[in-house]
Formats: structure tokens, sequence, C-alpha cells
């Protein structure tokens, strides 16, 4: 029932003892230097694990939420918002099923991902890791994704899915990482519950509980709803999987009771975990009766996988990470994720002969900052990381005229004939991404430097085309107007040449809107935003807003 990191300095030893149930790899020291490194650092426990009494092997489980997003040289797909505009579930699968092999190869048989909340405050940190705001989608996508993740599960190249956050963690009053949400037993019953289904009726092997509360507990210790609804209503038969040091943070033996099976026992919380519940079980506070069920679940999945049988990762994977056919599907990804609100006078697509484009912005030629937290670092990144090709590389690349890259969007180009224009936010993830919190100055609207960028080219009289790198709708009216053409290109991953492909009509636009989008800041005075909460609030563009370029005749 423990999960524990696998550079905590108890590990080996813990292992060794068969006290080890899943080894865990997030932010911290990497397991080596490259994909055969860490597959030798996790089979080394593996065998730990079965030259124990009894022998039983370990799950290992990654944050591989857009691609195998740990690993320098993975293929990076867009953020799940972005693959909620695609609205194409078979793309979905795909991208998922690239997510789980390129997760095997470099040692790991379990995703945290997909995640399938329903976010409905742009204030919330995590917005891009959801598919959409709306519910019928997101059970869509979830079907499309569990089965990509999990393939025929005892398959080497595929993995276990999780869902999570199980439940309400989208849905939180002013989008507040872990706050309250404040919803009816017949709101979450309606909005939140169906991707839940969805997850379990396509065999799902885990889920995991959120940090938020709701009628006034932690999600983690809220048995009514996960042994209630989730296990015994929907009849879910996978590890119910408590988050980042769930014990100590929501109710320590209460979280167990409530029905979760194995604990995230990370930064601390390892021996306080197996001490805490050793002692629960021998006052009887925990039923020995739970502790079977847990086991239970955990052992069923591990048979699923085939871990008896073949515990170990393959080498022969290796070298399909970053595959240049990995890497089609995924620039494939960022072309239909990318949503046209705005092209007066038709002037995209670009003219691949036009004499001189000047490429504005350090989001034009960074694949960190156009991929969003959860990539290399859990914060992200703001450099350009292995195998991955920018926007302005991938602009170069088909433009046959003169390419200039402002990264200061300084305006010292008076005599361009097109500006594009790459704005947006920094990488950030979980709480870090929250509109309003204390550890950042992130802001729903534009920084001021990013806004100058369009005016700076705007009062030239060069036409401008604005490509907005984000992770959540923002609210961009002005920006909009000031702009010829204005793109939702959300967190594109490691393939930013998708998006040149489109500027300059390779592929049309297919993107739809995954969420309304805002007109006004005054829009989230109300806790849930402009969304379908409150339907007296009229978005800039509704949700499903999207423009093509016109059919050729």
């Amino acid at each position: 029932m423990t999960q524990a990191l696998h550079f905590d300095p108890l590990i080996e030893g813990e292992v060794a003892a068969g006290r080890i149930g899943s080894v865990i790899h997030t932010q911290g020291p990497l397991p080596g230097e490259g994909a055969q490194e860490w597959q030798k650092r996790f089979r080394s426990l593996q065998e730990m694990a079965l030259s124990s009494a009894p022998a039983i092997p370990l799950l290992f489980g990654v944050d591989a939420v857009h691609g195998q997003n740990t690993y320098e040289g993975a293929t990076i797909f867009p953020h799940n918002i972005g693959l909620g505009a695609t609205q194409n579930g078979d793309l979905v699968e795909k991208a998922a099923a690239i997510t789980a092999l390129e997760a095997q190869a470099t040692g790991f048989n379990w995703v945290f991902s997909p995640c399938i909340a329903i976010p409905y405050n742009e204030k919330w940190g995590r917005v891009y890791e959801a598919f959409s705001e709306s519910t019928a989608l997101t059970e869509e996508l979830t079907r499309a994704s569990i089965r990509g993740h999990q393939g025929r599960l005892s398959d080497p190249r595929t993995v276990m899915a999780t869902a999570k956050h199980f439940v309400g963690d989208g849905s939180t009053e002013f989008g507040i990482e872990g706050g309250e949400t404040t919803l009816s037993a017949a709101e979450i019953e309606e909005r939140l519950l169906p991707p839940y289904r969805a997850a379990v009726a396509s065999g799902v092997g885990a889920v995991m509980a959120s940090f938020n509360t709701f009628e006034g507990l932690p999600m983690h210790a809220h048995k009514k709803l996960i042994t209630g609804v989730l296990k015994e209503e929907m009849q879910f038969e996978g590890i119910m999987l408590s988050d980042w040091k769930g014990y100590s943070r929501f109710g320590e033996a209460d979280i167990i009771n409530a029905g979760i099976d194995m604990v995230m026992a990370v930064d601390g919380d390892l021996e306080l975990f197996q001490k805490g519940l050793k002692k629960a079980v021998e006052t009887g506070y925990v039923s020995e009766s739970r502790i079977d069920d847990a086991v239970r679940r955990i052992l069923r999945q591990k048979l699923r996988l085939g871990l008896f049988e073949n515990p170990y990762p393959s080498e022969t994977l290796v070298d399909k990470i970053g595959c240049a056919e990995h890497r089609e599907v995924a620039r494939q990804a960022v072309r239909e994720s990318l949503v046209l609100l705005k092209n007066d006078k038709d002037i995209l697509p670009a003219d691949p002969k036009t004499a001189k484009i000047v490429v504005v912005g350090a989001h034009a030629n960074s694949s960190g900052l156009q991929s969003g937290g959860w990539t290399i670092d859990w914060q992200g990144t703001d450099r350009n990381y292995t195998g991955a090709t920018t926007i302005l590389k991938g602009i170069e690349e088909i433009a046959e005229g003169e390419v200039i890259y402002d990264a200061g969007g300084t305006g010292n180009h008076p005599d361009a004939d097109l500006a594009i224009i790459c704005v947006g936010e920094p990488p950030y993830a979980e709480f870090f991404g929250d509109i309003g919190h204390e550890s950042n100055t992130l802001q729903l609207n534009l920084t001021d430097s990013h806004k100058g960028y369009i005016e700076n080219y705007k009062a030239q009289g060069i036409p401008v085309v604005v490509v907005l790198i984000s992770g959540r709708p923002m609210v961009t009216t002005v920006e909009i107007t000031q702009s010829d053409a204005f793109i939702a290109a959300w967190l594109p991953g490691s393939e930013g040449d998708g998006i040149a492909e489109v500027l300059f009509g390779k592929y049309n636009f297919k993107g739809k809107l995954p969420h309304c989008w805002p007109a006004s800041l005054d829009d989230f005075n109300w806790k849930y935003g402009p969304n379908a909460w409150d339907e007296s609030v009229k978005p800039l563009f509704p949700l499903g807003y999207g423009l093509q370029y016109p059919s050729k005749k």
C-alpha cells in the first residue's frame, strides 16, 4: 500500500524488506543519464522486490501527462486543453498509446493520466491539464485516452492509466487549487461524475484522489464518494491512489477508511504512514478487511499488467523514444488543436513568398515556453529542450523570404510585410499557476510588455498575426481587436513547427474552443467564471467556436 520516491534514502531497504508496493518518479534526482540507465535503476529495484518474501513486483509510476514529459528527448504532445480543442478521440488515443510506449521505454508501467477534471474558473492553475469544460467532450476523450494508455494491459508497450483527480478539483470556488467545491450533490452527479463513469466502464486501472474539499471534508477522506459512489455504485475494481503526501495532509488513517488503497508516502511520509497505519490496525481503528480490500485491488492490477510473468521493461523500446513517427502524430495534434478566433480580410494563410516576416517574442523561440508546466521539470522550463522544434524554426523552414526575429518586440522593423507575434504565459504547474496566488504575478490578461509587442507593430501599419501560448483562455478582447488574425495555440508541446504549417496554409484550422472565451476580467467576480455555471455571463466566443480558411475554388 506504500508508494515511495525512487530517490528516498530509505527506498532500497524498504523494497528489499518487501514493504513497498510502488515507486514514483517526479521532480527530483533523475534515475540516470539516459533511458537505459533509467531502466537499469528500476530493474534493480524490481529485482530487490522479487528477492524479498513474498516476491511481489513493483508498480513504477510517473507523471506523464502530455507525453513522457519527465524525460528529455521524449515526444511531448499538446497539453489536454489543446487535445480538447481537437475534439478528435482517435488522435487522443494515438497520443496516449505513444505516451505509454515511451513511458515503458523509460522503465514505467503506470502513468498518472488522464486528468478528467471539469474546470469552471480560468484562475485555476491546472486548467490546461483537463480536456474541456464540456462534460460530454471530456467523457469522450477520457475513453479514448484510457484505450490508448492501457490497450491490452498485459502488452509490454502499454501502461496502467489513472483518472484524476476524484472529484471536484477543477470546480473549486474562484479556481483555488485544493479549495472548497461548493456544488450540490446533484450538480456533481450531472457534471463531474460522468467522465469517471466512462473511465470505470473503460477499465481504468487507477483513480487518484483530489486535493479539494467537499461538504467540509477533504476528498481523500470522503468515504461516501470514494467507497460509496466510486467503488460500490460504479463498481470500480482498481487502485484508489492518494495524491502527494495525502496521508499526513488529509487525515492519516481516515483516508484509508474512506477507501484510499495506495498512499504516496513521499517527502517524509514513508515511516509516518507505515507506522501510523500499523498502529491504526492494531487498535482496531482500521479493519483488517479494509487492508485486505486495498491489497487485493493492488495485486489485481499487477496481475492484469502481467508483472508476475514479465516484471521488467524492454530495452527494445528505447529507440522509439522521440522517433519521427511519434513526432508526426504530435505535430498533427498541434495542427488540429489551433483555434482561429479572428482572420480579418483573410490575412491568413500567410504567403511563404512574403518578402520580410518579423517573428516576435520569446515564446516563438523557446520549446520550454511553448510547452508549459509538467515539461522536463515539474514547473516547466523556459529553455529549449532536446528534440523539440520551436515556432520560429518552423516558420524559418517554410518561409522563402527574409525572416527576422525580434525577441523583445521592439518594433524596429518598419519595413516588415507581416508580424507574427507570439505572446502568452510563463510555464507553471498546480497551485503555482493559480491567479492571485502569492507565489506568482500571473494574471488573466497579457502583461504590459506583451501588449506592447502588438502595439509597437500595429502602430506602424504592419499586418499583425497574434499567436497566444497559454494554458487557459485569457482576457484578450483589446488585443483581438488590435490584431488582424488571432490564434489560441494553447501549450503545443515539442512540435512547434505544426503551428507554422497551419499559418502558411499547408493545413487548415480544425480546432474548436474547449472552453468559453472570456470577454472581461469582471466576468470572474463570481466564483465560477464565464461558463456554463453562470448563463447570465456572455462570453466573447462560445464553447465550440473556431474559424477556418475559406474553401479554395
